[in-house]
């Protein structure tokens, strides 16, 4: 993995501040060398901070971000808390956009961030990515097998350039890239939405994830990784981000 140094974070003030958790940790993985770098949030997906979100975090501050992941399950665990941030990822409102948003601002805060902020998301996440960029707030969002909510248009309207990628096989979205590509294109956002026809859901892992007992089920259902499509992704990902984070250089 690239040489990047992860520190835990306590990201509860800034989330209270904004209504958000009453607990809210996170993680803050720095490049190596001198900054300032440009900031990404990473949400992570439905099942929570792992290993692979760790490296996926890692991956994102080695191409040189400073990166905050929130832990959107901090207050309560993820028994409690995933079927209401589910939920929030679906409506675009709730708790866990708070959240989101404390991590932005830890990064804004930071001495070390140029200011220009993306964000980027996977499964669940990938939802909170693309609903979470109405508002101005962040420069550009990858958007990676995120469900779509039913009024799209409605919540994209005034989104910062987006970057998504789907999976063809992918049972549970079916559709889903084709409609966010129209949405965008009727919108007039700057965008680049691909889906690749080898690839399923997850397939951005460099792991399988979840219960063992339950990844052939998982399988079948098109959940997995596809290293061969996961390269593509990601260099569209990082020319995205590097031609809207870093080009601009310093943002006041």
């Amino acid at each position: 993995m690239p040489d990047t140094t992860t520190t835990a974070v306590d990201l509860t003030e800034l989330g209270v501040a904004r209504g958000g958790s009453r607990r809210l940790t996170g993680h803050l993985t720095r490049p190596v060398g001198a900054g300032p770098w440009p900031g990404v949030v990473v949400v992570h997906e439905a099942l929570g901070v792992n290993d692979v979100m760790h490296r996926q975090a890692e991956r994102m501050a080695g191409a040189g971000y400073l990166v905050v992941m929130p832990d959107l399950f901090s207050d309560g665990g993820a028994v409690r808390c995933l079927v209401p941030t589910f939920r929030a990822a679906l409506s675009g409102h709730g708790r866990a956009f708070r959240d989101i948003a404390a991590a932005r601002a830890r990064l804004a805060q930071d001495p070390d961030c140029t200011g220009r902020i993306g964000i980027i998301g996977f499964c669940m996440g990938g939802s909170f990515a693309l609903l979470a960029v109405h508002d101005g707030e962040f420069d550009a969002a990858s958007v990676n097998y995120g469900r779509l909510p039913k009024e799209l248009d409605g919540a994209l309207g005034g989104s910062c350039p987006v970057v998504a990628s789907y999976g063809a096989r992918d049972r549970t979205l079916p559709g889903a890239a084709r409609r966010l590509e129209a949405s965008l294109d009727r919108l007039g956002i700057v965008h680049d939405v691909k889906e690749y026809p080898e690839a399923g859901h997850s397939f951005l892992n460099d792991a399988e994830v979840g219960p063992r007992a339950l990844r052939p089920l998982m399988r079948v259902v098109g959940i997995r990784p596809h290293p061969e499509s996961a390269v593509d992704a990601w260099r569209r990902i990082d020319g995205f981000f590097a031609t809207r984070l870093k080009a601009e250089g310093r943002k006041d």
